[in-house]
């Protein structure tokens, strides 16, 4: 392929291109790595958590487990973002499991972010005010103060999600409200003006999800009047949910440039708003577990699995020529864009 070939308006059809006639088919699911990581990741992030719950307070062991935990569930509970781009009939034992086993006790199953994560996708939303994950839309540019502001209420997520499971059975009061909630309520997203649309949601079985989450929020403090534990447990929970959610919202910090300026975006620029990360520094690690770094390949390729994103990543390098806007994509590190969604923030 000559670099002559690659122009602003031709690039992503390019790296297409490479990918279409590679040998290697980088579009093929993998069930067992789901499996894998799922099942492993779910194991220690629970037994970490038994341990930080069982253990002495402010000890060591408690500490060190907590630790553990959060980083695990964060990485496990990562996963539904591959639910998500999963298709309708595609590992549906695996879907049905990782809800199960991770979403419906974390009170995060993958229906209430599914719909809004595909419509960041999209190129009718993305970067728009409707966007739900474009970070600009949810924390707007101010002081410093507001950037704390911001991660205060965050950190209060956990309990907004409690409510919404525990008082879901007062939604049905009139159609009017449920109608609300299901618009406005209905979506783990920090962006007050996004709506969810209500044709897509399948009532019936939404309202089943709904009674089930509402049955595991009220089993917490069910369990503490009943005496079967101490309150303390609450605030230990709370605590592991909060940090988790912290966790997710620094990397989204992260995952795009957010240069856009509320107009919708080619797909050129789409793709040249987004971040690859291919460095091995800890937070990168830390914050972008399952290859899901590979950010910007990813909104190109919003179906590929997980688990050939570095694969794929490797091809277009090796192939494409050196102008090719895609290598521009790559980033040294997370805290190497982090830090300028910060200053914006301050400025």
């Amino acid at each position: 392929m000559s670099s002559a070939s690659i122009t602003d308006e031709n690039w992503v059809r390019d790296v297409r291109a490479v990918l279409k006639t590679s040998e290697q088919d980088v579009h093929q699911v993998k069930p067992w790595i789901y499996w894998r990581d799922m099942l492993i990741g779910g194991t220690i992030a629970y037994t970490a958590a038994g341990i930080y719950l069982a253990a002495p307070a402010f000890s060591l062991l408690q500490i060190s487990a907590f630790t553990v935990a959060i980083f695990w569930l964060y990485r496990v509970g990562s996963l539904v973002h591959e639910v998500a781009h999963l298709g309708g009939h595609e590992l549906t034992s695996f879907k049905v499991a990782w809800n199960i086993l991770i979403g419906i006790p974390t009170l995060t199953p993958s229906t209430f972010f599914t719909g809004h994560h595909r419509d960041h996708h999209t190129q009718r939303v993305y970067g728009t005010p409707q966007d739900p994950e474009y970070v600009i839309n949810i924390c707007p540019k101010g002081s410093f103060l507001n950037l704390v502001f911001y991660f205060v209420v965050v950190a209060m997520f956990p309990l907004a999600v409690f409510l919404r499971f525990a008082l879901a059975p007062l939604t049905f009061i009139s159609p009017a409200l449920r109608d609300f909630v299901l618009r406005r309520l209905s979506a783990f997203t920090f962006n007050w003006r996004y709506e969810r649309p209500i044709d897509r949601i399948a009532r019936k079985r939404f309202a089943a999800l709904e009674l089930v989450c509402c049955l595991r929020a009220i089993a917490i403090p069910g369990a503490v009047l009943l005496g079967a534990t101490s309150p303390w447990r609450i605030l230990l929970l709370y605590l592991l949910g909060a940090s988790v959610v912290i966790m997710n919202q620094l990397r989204q910090l992260a995952d795009h440039h957010f240069e856009g300026n509320g107009d919708k975006l080619s797909m050129s620029d789409h793709i040249k708003d987004s971040c690859n990360y291919v460095g091995k520094d800890p937070l990168t690690w830390l914050f972008f577990p399952f290859a899901i770094q590979y950010h910007a390949l990813h909104h190109m390729f919003p179906s590929m699995p997980y688990h050939n994103l570095a694969v794929a990543h490797q091809l277009l390098i090796k192939e494409l020529p050196i102008d090719s806007p895609y290598r521009e994509l790559t980033q040294p590190g997370w805290w190497s864009v982090a830090r300028k969604m910060v200053a914006k923030k301050i400025d």
